[in-house]
């Protein structure tokens, strides 16, 4: 006994030591963050010069420490971060496994809710991994501040369940707010080629020219090598096909104040039938399921594709701008079960832009250093870049800015701008829209002509940004698992006709038994909720 009192003494002291110095290294970190003198407005931000980290998806177009809007913002704020920028595609992967570690950066930049989703925001805010960031920007975000007192429907859509945001949106205003994801477009060269001057309106009509593109040789170069329609598993453009049999959205969408999950419904069979039948006559590209965003380029600068998704055309064309207005949109359709065209529309409001970790030193600066981009002229700054690369002063005492020339190599400015600032290929923490007093190109005047065409008329909002409790947001995470797992599945193999559509009803059932009606109404909660508010 003796022996053992001994032991656990000895044991006791080493844990309270530990404790001591735990206790010690965090009375010395609290103390290191108030020491940071931050300044209340202007520049520079601190007085002496900082280093945070700042993890973000990288578009490959440049390393961050080399693009020159960051090298002038970390001259203009005194802080320096170490940039930890994973592919696009693999950055959820790798800020997963940030998290999971524990050896997450200080500051989370661009993510968006693919990537930081609006239930990672409410798990990890709990866990007080990502800071609630209200307090930090009514003390010392004013712009911010502005912006969610003037726009109390941006503060609805960021705040959670528990009263915190964790998270700083992308507010967009310009001619692509009302953009979902990026468009489909036709092949403008094909269209000229089989002498095409009205788009379909019908899916009939629209099936009939994919004919015409798979048996005409509207690239002319005498090999039946054309691919009428085309995707990567069809997360570009679906929601643009399934609007044209009465959906929006692939899963959860509101109608009239009633919730419902389209992948069930009778317009979504319509939608696989259809689908399923372009695959088998290889008017939807047979590698859809299989190939990658760069296999899909490759085709597309071989002018092999008649109809595809991008944000611009010429990112899959190869095209320069002035040659992508000769692209058309895609004009919204109709089917036999939906007499209306519909699409679904962005709220113009992208979550998940910007967080602050538990790891960083820094909270005031951290806000502080964000917040300038939520005026017109830290947008500008943002988009543009700094004096020299995309624009020069004609008249400085006037205000008057020329943009410049594109360096040699690039196809077009936005392959430039993608070199000189992150604000390119994901959603950024800022105010976007317009710039004032600089001249829209051709390509600009283009592309809000179309999007008032095909757009406008035809966009609805398939459900509003909304926030679930811890409880539901359990149990719709329990059945997500499966649910989403199941249905996409599911769509390749009836797509590609490996399921055949006769057994729809087994399909049907199946997801009935994974708890899809609890899933609906948790949903529907979440809306009513919303709409109360």
């Amino acid at each position: 006994m003796k022996k053992v009192w001994i032991l656990f003494t000895l044991v006791a002291f080493i844990l309270f030591g530990l404790a001591a110095c735990k206790s010690e290294n965090a009375s010395e970190e609290t103390t290191a963050k108030e020491n940071i003198k931050v300044n209340d407005e202007g520049f520079p931000i601190v007085k002496d010069p900082i280093e945070l980290s700042m993890m973000a998806p990288g578009t490959g177009l440049a390393e961050w420490n080399e693009m020159p809007t960051l090298q002038k913002y970390a001259e203009m704020t005194n802080m320096n971060f170490e940039y930890i920028t994973p592919p696009l595609n693999d950055f959820q992967t790798k800020l997963n496994l940030a998290f999971a570690s524990g050896d997450i950066a200080d500051v989370i930049y661009g993510a968006g809710t693919s990537n930081l989703t609006p239930a990672m925001e409410v798990d990890y805010g709990q866990q007080d991994v990502l800071l609630p960031l209200e307090d930090l920007i009514a003390e010392h975000a004013p712009n911010l501040q502005k912006l969610l007192d003037e726009r109390p429907d941006v503060k609805k859509s960021i705040t959670t369940i528990d009263g915190h945001i964790y998270s700083l949106p992308t507010v967009a205003d310009g001619p692509t707010s009302s953009w979902y994801k990026g468009p489909l477009w036709y092949n403008g060269k094909w269209l000229k080629e089989l002498g095409v001057e009205e788009l379909p309106k019908t899916v009939d009509a629209f099936y009939k020219l994919l004919q015409r593109f798979k048996t005409e040789d509207p690239n002319g170069n005498g090999k039946a090598d054309e691919i009428p329609l085309l995707d990567v598993k069809m997360n570009s453009s679906r929601p643009w096909l399934l609007g044209a049999f009465g959906m929006k959205e692939w899963g959860i969408e509101e109608v009239n104040g009633n919730v419902r999950y389209t992948p069930i419904t009778e317009n979504y069979k319509e939608y696989l039938t259809f689908m399923n039948k372009l695959y088998k006559e290889e008017l939807l590209d047979p590698e859809t399921f299989s190939q990658s965003d760069e296999q899909k380029k490759a085709k597309g600068q071989e002018n092999r594709i008649g109809v595809f998704p991008d944000y611009y055309s010429f990112f899959t064309t190869g095209e320069t701008e002035e040659e992508a207005t000769n692209n058309p949109m895609f004009q919204p359709l109709t089917s036999s079960v939906s007499k209306e065209a519909i699409i679904p529309r962005s709220p113009a409001i992208q979550r998940g832009t910007f967080s602050i970790t538990s790891n960083n030193p820094s909270l005031e600066a951290s806000i502080r250093w964000v917040d300038y981009f939520y005026t017109n002229e830290g947008y500008e700054f943002l988009n543009r870049g700094p004096e020299g690369y995309m624009w020069e002063w004609k008249d400085e005492e006037g205000g008057e800015k020329v943009d410049r020339e594109i360096p040699e190599g690039f196809n077009s400015e936005e392959d430039y701008r993608g070199t000189i600032t992150p604000d390119y290929g994901i959603s950024t923490p800022t105010i976007s829209g317009p710039i004032e007093g600089r001249p829209l190109s051709e390509f600009d005047k283009f592309i809000a002509s179309e999007t008032e065409e095909k757009i406008e008329p035809y966009a609805e909002v398939p459900y509003p940004l909304v926030y679930l409790t811890s409880d539901e947001q359990k149990k719709a995470n329990t059945i997500e698992v499966d649910l989403q797992s199941y249905v996409e599945q599911m769509e390749a193999k009836f797509i590609t006709g490996v399921e055949p559509l006769s057994n729809w009803e087994t399909y049907v059932e199946t997801i009935e038994k994974m708890n899809i009606k609890e899933y609906i109404q948790i949903y529907q909660d979440a809306y009513d909720r919303w709409a109360d508010s």
